[in-house]
């Protein structure tokens, strides 16, 4: 495979974090959804074949993605986020959304469902790291340079909060700031913002009944066990029975129609049940890793001139970061009940593909880098042979 400026260079830290994670998550996706399969379609490999094919399609894609030159992105990002834009107006669109669970949050392409938030997520980075790339004194200088770009993203969570989907909003305002405070946003604007935003969230949660009802639910499952606290409670018991090393994988029984979106949502307690502490910590430590990774190649890219890349860097690992936080800490009942799937790992084809391309896009960014800082070393050795050769 080749790039603009010289062959691909493979991350083999990237690469070895991003394929355990697929294949430890497409494990536990087949152990949490076998019984699934057989209830809903009487045939028990119908989940695993499907996540088999959404990894399929997500490494194609992936492979794609990386292939493109960061130009290419940085030149293309406002298109892309207006598209994502267009993408949330669609799916809002009655008979054009499919609508599951009571939310409108997917379009249907090709048989394959398409979470149009996570899309949205990936051109909201794009979009970020190219605007604080041309807009850096802007940023750093002016409330202006801060308010611009977050009133689109105020419109893109207005339109995620209407499907309703409050987990995928506060995720990309988050990738907003996280970047522009990065970028080098004045503390005092920043925190001004991030005050102005917990408020609109508070708002959010006490106007709106069952947002109300899982915060409260949060903070006691157990007054209520058998329906609002009924999901925290069964993931609870799920890492309860996982003890030091699990009940063993497949041996689980919370999944067995105790614990809703076992292979979605909540893949993380099945893991906690199954592979006990153990496993827990096994997942935990690969994504600190791929989240710790993912900052050096950012910080490779500042030093090494690539503004763009090193911002494209930064928004996915606070992206990475911060959605499987979010997942994790659900499932822990840490905070409370969000509908974020646990990125690489959860059962889902829209989830699955562009996670894939992110990790793609952060390949293409390590990859350049490592060519720019060849080519640089490769320049300083001609010019010492030049010298005294």
């Amino acid at each position: 495979m080749k790039n603009s400026v010289g062959r691909f260079h493979f991350d083999p830290v990237l690469l070895f974090v991003s394929i355990s994670l697929l294949l430890i998550g497409y494990v536990m996706v087949a152990s949490a959804s076998l019984h699934l399969g057989i209830k809903m379609t009487g045939n028990g490999l119908y989940y695993p074949v499907r996540q088999l094919m959404h990894i399929g399609l997500g490494l194609l894609f992936g492979g794609a993605v990386a292939v493109v030159p960061m130009r290419v992105w940085e030149k293309n990002g406002p298109v892309l986020f207006l598209a994502g834009l267009l993408l949330l107006v669609i799916v809002l669109i009655p008979g054009l959304g499919v609508k599951v669970n009571g939310s409108v949050r997917w379009l249907s392409i090709g048989g394959v469902r398409v979470q149009v938030s996570e899309v949205v997520k990936y051109f909201s980075v794009i979009y970020m790291a190219g605007y604080v790339t041309r807009y850096q004194e802007l940023v750093q200088n002016a409330a202006f340079g801060l308010l611009k770009p977050l009133g689109l993203f105020s419109v893109a969570s207005l339109l995620l909060l209407m499907e309703p989907d409050f987990g995928s909003a506060v995720v990309i305002i988050m990738i907003a700031m996280g970047i522009m405070f990065l970028a080098g946003a004045r503390l005092s604007q920043f925190i001004v913002l991030l005050l102005v935003f917990s408020v609109l969230a508070m708002l959010l949660v006490y106007f709106s009944p069952y947002r109300l009802i899982r915060v409260t639910s949060f903070m006691d499952p157990w007054a209520d066990p058998l329906k609002s606290g009924f999901q925290l409670v069964q993931a609870l018991i799920s890492f309860g029975r996982g003890e030091w090393l699990g009940v063993g994988l497949g041996s689980g029984v919370q999944k067995l129609f105790y614990l809703p979106e076992a292979h979605t949502d909540f893949l993380f307690s099945v893991i906690g049940e199954e592979l006990g502490l153990v496993g827990v910590v096994t997942v935990i430590g690969l994504f600190s890793l791929l989240v710790w990774r993912t900052f050096a190649i950012a910080i490779a890219a500042e030093q090494a001139g690539q503004r763009f890349s090193a911002f494209i860097a930064y928004g996915l690992g606070i992206w990475f970061g911060f959605q499987s936080f979010v997942n994790m800490g659900v499932n822990m009942g840490i905070l409370p009940t969000k509908g974020l799937t646990l990125p690489l790992m959860s059962y889902g084809g829209g989830s699955m593909m562009i996670m894939c391309c992110a990790i793609g896009l952060l390949f293409r960014v390590q990859s350049e880098v490592a060519e720019i800082n060849a080519g640089a070393g490769n320049t300083r050795r001609t010019g010492t042979r030049g010298r005294y050769g």
